[in-house]
């Protein structure tokens, strides 16, 4: 979409207003957007910025003063580096951090497990793997409610899948 104001520009700036009930949404390129008096441009912010503020967010989890005392082993980064730029050093950092983001990666993620989709030719042995335990836990239930059929035949997946996963 191009900008509703020079028309040459690609619109990359989205304004609303509503004045006396009455909604006006405006479409412009940045340049358009700064020159234009009555709207306050918003200067977007880095994925670092946003780490940072969910840093921010748990001051509990390390006091200010021993912070400075956290350094990764392998590359040299201390903890207050990582804050300021948002970014680790390396593979290590992950290990010696992993009291201050664990917390973190909880809640920009929603957990510390990953759950996500799996290529479908580098995958095969995980997608074996979450299967059996889903085997395994409708196993589990129908040993409890004694349906003794369906966990034998439960049983007979498992072991086909496991043996599958062997061959792998």
């Amino acid at each position: 979409m191009l900008c509703q104001q020079c028309q040459k520009r690609p619109a990359t700036v989205h304004f609303t207003k509503i004045v006396n009930n009455h909604k006006t949404e405006l479409y412009l390129c940045e340049e358009c957007a700064r020159q234009k008096g009555d709207f306050k441009v918003f200067v977007p912010f880095s994925i670092n910025d946003l780490l940072t503020g969910f840093l921010d967010m748990d001051k509990t989890a390390v006091p200010i003063e021993s912070e400075g005392l956290l350094r990764c082993k392998t590359c040299g980064m201390d903890f207050m580096q990582f804050r300021k730029i948002g970014r680790l050093g390396c593979q290590d950092c992950y290990k010696y951090f992993a009291e201050e983001l664990t917390p973190v990666i909880k809640r920009v993620q929603g957990g510390i497990k990953h759950n996500g989709k799996v290529p479908r030719r580098a995958g095969v042995g995980l997608r074996i793997e979450r299967q059996i335990q889903q085997l395994k836990a409708q196993l589990q239930k129908a040993i409890e409610t004694e349906a003794f059929e369906e966990a034998a035949r439960l049983r007979d997946q498992i072991r086909e899948l496991e043996r599958q996963l062997g061959q792998l």
